[in-house]
């Protein structure tokens, strides 16, 4: 494969969007995030504002009645959301999660139905694919979706379902043939409403606590059979190519994660004094800062890159590298808001470690996106096959 890296560059739509979200995140969300994440609370007010803004779900295209943004528009959006509130920036990160199997596979009557209600901001998308014994392994999944008629009837459970039980719709993963393997598991559209789907409770999570995640559960759940996105037995190829489009937006939000630790780090040592002078002017510090601002740009870089290259996927020009720069930077960007969230709690001393500062907060949301969308495992794993094909 080739890894030449492919020219992009930010225009000036781009310099004003990130304007324009960051405004909107530091005046609406970021007074909001400390709250949110104390009362695992879904932060209503938040979409409220980001719907006004036109900023839930900005990647659907114009002619279902969305913003037409580019995906390079989309993780700015999530970028600057997250950058306030992590749990925040899940709502447009989720919508594009859950939409994208439509907008890859979907009929055009599916599309017409469920994308408009998401771009005018009435509906928020899901995306169900793990369950109880299905991570990492997803097509080892063992939710039934058997045809009846005009209708399939889905039974089984889903786990670690991000925004389950605010959103409307989901895009939900079940197998239609038990010896197709891979090739025997379908995608569908359910509604939160359909009879025999339920939710669990929410589950209590080290970060991102105002963005509720749920298990699914399905008994005898009955919908019509033309909710399946795509043809049967595509589901697992449509969840794959999903993914490569969604992971950027996992770097999206892991950049603005540590770009928010990083600007709160580089403002307190600046302030803080010890032993006479602030504790910026000491070299240990500045050499600690000059690393994390380098990974997190470093990060960004080819997270753009790859959202380059999911842009002309999407206009109708594959790239065959596509799969490895959205494991690429997913990868990248969540090790390094890791790291950086952490040596923004270490600069900040005793006053990191207690919740009345905003970095032990932005260290715990950092720590999911190295595990959900596939773990850095997982994208190794991927990265490494993609360069052996060659």
């Amino acid at each position: 494969m080739s890894l030449d890296f492919p020219a992009f560059a930010l225009s000036e739509e781009h310099h004003a969007l990130r304007e324009s979200v960051r405004a909107l995140a530091d005046n609406k969300i970021a007074p909001r995030a400390a709250e949110v994440d104390r009362t695992a609370e879904f932060p209503w007010d938040v979409y409220d504002a980001l719907v006004k803004a036109d900023l839930q779900a900005v990647h659907i295209p114009e002619a279902y009645g969305g913003a037409g943004a580019d995906a390079i528009a989309t993780a700015i959006v999530i970028e600057e959301v997250a950058r306030a509130c992590a749990a925040s920036s899940l709502i447009p990160a989720v919508n594009k999660l859950g939409t994208m199997p439509l907008m890859l596979a979907a009929s055009e009557d599916l599309k017409q139905r469920y994308l408009p209600p998401v771009a005018r901001g009435e509906a928020m998308f899901c995306y169900a694919l793990s369950e109880p014994e299905a991570g990492s392994d997803a097509a080892a999944m063992k939710t039934r979706a058997v045809r009846d008629g005009d209708s399939y009837v889905l039974n089984g459970t889903k786990r670690w379902i991000t925004n389950a039980g605010v959103a409307k719709f989901y895009t939900v993963m079940a197998v239609t043939d038990p010896s197709g393997g891979a090739g025997g598991i379908s995608a569908f559209v359910l509604e939160k409403d359909d009879a025999g789907f339920t939710f669990g409770a929410p589950e209590h999570k080290l970060g991102i606590k105002g963005s509720p995640t749920r298990e699914l559960y399905f008994d005898n759940c009955v919908i019509p059979a033309d909710r399946i996105i795509g043809e049967e037995g595509s589901g697992f190829r449509t969840a794959l190519a999903t993914l490569d489009h969604t992971r950027i937006t996992i770097a999206a939000q892991a950049l603005g994660i540590a770009q928010g630790a990083l600007d709160y780090a580089l403002s307190y040592v600046k302030e803080r004094q010890q032993f006479g002078k602030a504790v910026a002017e000491f070299q240990g510090v500045q050499f600690m800062l000059a690393d994390m601002a380098m990974k997190l740009e470093a990060a960004r870089q080819l997270t753009y890159a790859a959202a380059a290259k999911s842009e002309r996927a999407m206009a109708g020009q594959p790239d065959s590298d596509l799969t490895f720069f959205s494991s690429a930077c997913k990868c990248l960007a969540s090790d390094a808001a890791m790291e950086i969230t952490t040596d923004a709690v270490q600069l900040l001393g005793g006053y990191g470690y207690v919740n009345d500062y905003p970095v032990e907060r932005m260290m715990r949301d950092a720590k999911i996106t190295q595990i959900y969308e596939g773990t850095n495992q997982i994208q190794r794993v991927v990265m490494a096959r993609q360069l052996l094909k060659g």
